[in-house]
């Protein structure tokens, strides 16, 4: 599903990647650990197509990804990759339904088919009593839920995760755990998940360590 080669990122003078190298298959789970600085969140943003590395190639689901213009690049992140961060990102003047319906309205559904779609979600996250309720409404583990069904909206091959739990106690961490494995098993998703918590990091399927900018 993912392929590096020699990825290098550095930021002026500070060499952050040197030479990433790796594989993630289709529907794998991977956690990738590290000191604070070591690169993690950098190789996620540029996986993510949200930032370049200065060299080497990514091929995802087989494409090469800086093939592509900036235009079908935006079109290829919006329907491939769905992204978890730490902090939640939610709209808050915005409900639940309506925070999880933007993607796809980028990606050109219909409100009629987003909205059923993103029911769909909210119920299977057993959020269905939360769709009207704004941001500020709902506990963080809610929230945390609400952004994962955003990510998930326009079923993407790939999720990516940067400290999805790094916000939440550890009732509702061990929540998101579970609901990892469980979109996992029902969606089939390809995971990428960033972490400093060990119990997650344990969790998936294979663990990668960035140490000084490689794996």
């Amino acid at each position: 599903m993912i392929v590096v080669e020699n990825l290098l990122k550095s930021y002026g003078s500070v060499d952050v990647l040197k030479g990433v190298n790796l594989e993630i298959k289709e529907s794998e789970i991977v956690s990738v650990v590290g000191k604070s600085g070591a690169g993690k969140s950098t190789l996620l943003q540029i996986l993510g197509t949200l930032e370049n590395a200065d060299s080497g190639s990514i091929n995802i689901a087989d494409i090469d990804i800086y093939k592509l213009n900036n235009r079908d690049l935006a079109e290829f992140r919006n329907k491939t990759i769905g992204f978890v961060f730490q902090f939640h990102h939610l709209l808050p003047e915005f409900t639940a339904l309506e925070n999880i319906c933007i993607p796809a309205f980028i990606a050109g559904l219909t409100k009629k088919k987003a909205v059923k779609k993103a029911m769909e979600l909210l119920k299977f996250l057993d959020l269905s009593d939360r769709a009207e309720h704004k941001p500020d409404a709902m506990s963080g583990g809610e929230q945390q839920r609400v952004a994962i069904a955003r990510a998930l909206i326009n079923n993407p091959r790939i999720i990516l995760a940067d400290e999805p739990s790094g916000n939440l106690d550890s009732v509702a961490s061990n929540e998101l755990h579970k609901l990892i494995l469980n979109l996992r098993r029902e969606f089939g998703q390809t995971f990428v998940i960033v972490t400093h918590n060990k119990e997650l990091a344990e969790m998936a399927d294979r663990k990668m360590e960035i140490i000084d900018g490689v794996i």
